[in-house]
């Protein structure tokens, strides 16, 4: 991770296919386009990668989150369950629903703690957002016996963890809807991109039809098509698609990447005492994008990111004061920061931000550091690296 690290000819194979044929749109334009329609090409290979039924292009992961939660009728007043470590985009698509995001704990597998996400049911609940973050994923199982039991909808953010599997089935595969993203820093890069990948088709049709201004799609004519409801432009470009399905199709080639250079470093770290990992849940297997231990106490991490960076260790992340991925430092939300009004019924529901505390997870983020498993280190690099941690981390604790 990433996959721009690795951009070769196969990439630029694609993306001459629409530059020679000059049509950058994925729609229309039938007798432009030489035969080549790079978004629907790289639907079909997702489908069959992550043995999905629908796959639906959009333009970012962001993009992602917001038409499934749109497709699944996620609308004013629902509130919708998420955790307190993820990336803003989790509630920002949410609130752009007018929806209510109603923030738990996380557990040791850094995902949706099931006791918190029960803990936090009201009769307003309509969505549990279990976000897979640095690869790996909660306890799908028992999310998903809650979403069951309370007709809930389970939502996958799978943006940061393709290629991992919950008992042989890809993470994004298992709730009702999932979402990916390809932007420049994921395993699969398309520059910008995103996909929504559900088995049921009411939801695939609206996350269609949702994506492209409420377009049915029915038939040749672009002009002639019907707008069923309302809907906004997440359109993904023929470029982004073309990028994006040349990396999808060496995907395998990068998780085994990802997999030696991850099992390398941890061998080496698992030689400290004091190092612990992230809980996988039993049958989970992860991409192995990232590399998360966790350290004795928040002080002990807080010096050991210090030192990491001192010693030139790059891409090794200590989330506990990060304003993008944790909620102690996302002022923007807990004081409604926007450029829009927001209704009352938000606005009450985000009240408790101001006084809630996290405790289990600042237990949890505050003792972890994630590191970024990258796909360019020659053998020297992954070497030189392991043992700068190593020395790194054991002059810390």
């Amino acid at each position: 991770m990433p996959g721009f690290e690795l951009f070769g000819n196969a990439e630029r194979k694609e993306v001459n296919d629409v530059l020679d044929s000059g049509v950058l749109m994925r729609y229309g334009f039938d007798g432009m386009r030489n035969g080549h329609w790079k978004a629907k090409e790289l639907e079909t290979e997702l489908q069959a990668t992550l043995k999905a039924q629908h796959v639906q292009l959009v333009s970012s992961g962001t993009a992602a989150v917001s038409v499934a939660l749109a497709a699944a009728g996620v609308g004013a007043g629902d509130e919708v369950i998420m955790p307190s470590f993820t990336f803003v985009a989790s509630f920002e698509a949410i609130m752009m629903m007018g929806a209510i995001p109603v923030l738990v704990d996380i557990d040791d597998t850094l995902a949706l703690d099931p006791k918190a996400v029960k803990n936090a049911i009201t009769p307003r609940t309509k969505a549990i957002m279990v976000v897979q973050m640095c690869g790996s994923m909660g306890d799908m199982a028992a999310l998903q016996a809650i979403s069951d039991e309370h007709d809930l909808i389970l939502i996958e953010d799978a943006c940061q963890a393709i290629g991992a599997t919950y008992k042989g089935q890809a993470l994004g595969t298992i709730g009702h809807l999932g979402c990916f993203s390809f932007d420049f820093v994921k395993t699969v890069t398309s520059g910008e991109g995103g996909a929504v990948v559900t088995n049921n088709k009411a939801f695939y049709v609206n996350a269609d039809q949702y994506s492209d201004h409420g377009h049915d799609h029915v038939g040749n004519d672009r002009g002639a098509e019907t707008h069923p409801f309302l809907g906004y432009n997440f359109r993904i470009s023929e470029l982004h698609a073309a990028v994006g399905l040349a990396q999808v199709r060496r995907l395998p080639e990068f998780l085994n990447i990802q997999k030696q250079n991850y099992t390398v470093l941890r061998k080496a770290l698992s030689e400290i005492p004091e190092v612990t990992f992230r809980t996988v849940p039993e049958g989970g297997e992860e991409s192995y994008a990232f590399l998360n231990f966790f350290l004795p106490d928040l002080e002990t991490s807080r010096r050991a990111s210090a030192t990491l960076k001192a010693a030139g260790v790059d891409g090794c992340f200590h989330y506990y004061d990060n304003s993008w991925h944790y909620v102690r430092k996302w002022e923007h939300l807990k004081n409604l920061n926007t450029l829009y009004p927001i209704s009352q019924e938000v606005k009450e529901g985000l009240a408790s931000l101001q006084t809630k505390t996290f405790k289990q997870s600042d237990h949890y983020i505050g003792r972890n550091i994630s590191c970024l498993i990258k796909l360019s280190w020659s053998s020297q690099d992954l070497e030189v690296r392991a043992k700068n941690m190593v020395a790194a981390i054991r002059a810390s604790v």
